[in-house]
């Protein structure tokens, strides 16, 4: 039978601590987080669009919906989301395209941009990503004027075009407000 009065506690948790010291990983280095722009990749119709990590709240699978009457056809309608009632858009109709077509990997992304809490359909959530901040660029100019206004800049990976796009400028736009048919 061990005397456990000998052992003091604090040696024990500072042995314990060396040693998870020793074994942890290496955080990056401040300068070397401050090179990369993060953001949230999703897929809205055929475009690959990010969205700054500060402005997306959360993403949800798609909730169930009370619809809205005389509102736009790219309102999809209501979600009680937590208690908090959540309006949720089509974001391929609110750009003028054809409505996302629900399946199993559609996503809301959340935004809460000066207030305006609101949820975007789109096709999939791709994760986060990362790109160094040097290799961003303007937008291409074949891009839909309808898209354009929401996405001045991105970057290229792969040989496919991520363009950045800006949920605060959305949340500010009179059409975006203008919900009422």
């Amino acid at each position: 039978m061990t005397d456990t009065a000998s052992i003091d506690p604090l040696v024990v948790l500072r042995s314990l601590e060396e040693r998870c010291a020793d074994s942890a990983a290496s955080l990056p280095d401040k300068a070397e987080r401050k090179n990369e722009w993060s953001g949230v990749a999703f897929r809205a119709g055929k475009y690959h669009l990010l969205a700054s990590l500060g402005e997306v709240v959360e993403t949800l699978v798609y909730p169930p919906m009370t619809a809205v009457p005389n509102t736009s056809v790219w309102v999809r309608g209501i979600a009680n989301v937590r208690g908090k009632l959540l309006p949720v858009i089509d974001l391929n109709a609110y750009l003028g395209n054809a409505a996302t077509s629900v399946s199993r990997r559609s996503r809301v992304l959340v935004l809460d941009c000066r207030g305006m809490y609101s949820g975007l359909v789109v096709d999939e959530v791709l994760g986060l990503r990362h790109f160094p901040v040097t290799a961003c660029r303007t937008r291409p100019e074949d891009l839909p004027e309808s898209l354009a206004a929401y996405v001045s800049r991105g970057f290229d990976l792969d040989g496919r075009f991520w363009g950045i796009f800006s949920l605060s400028v959305l949340a500010e736009s009179p059409q975006f407000l203008q919900t009422a048919v």
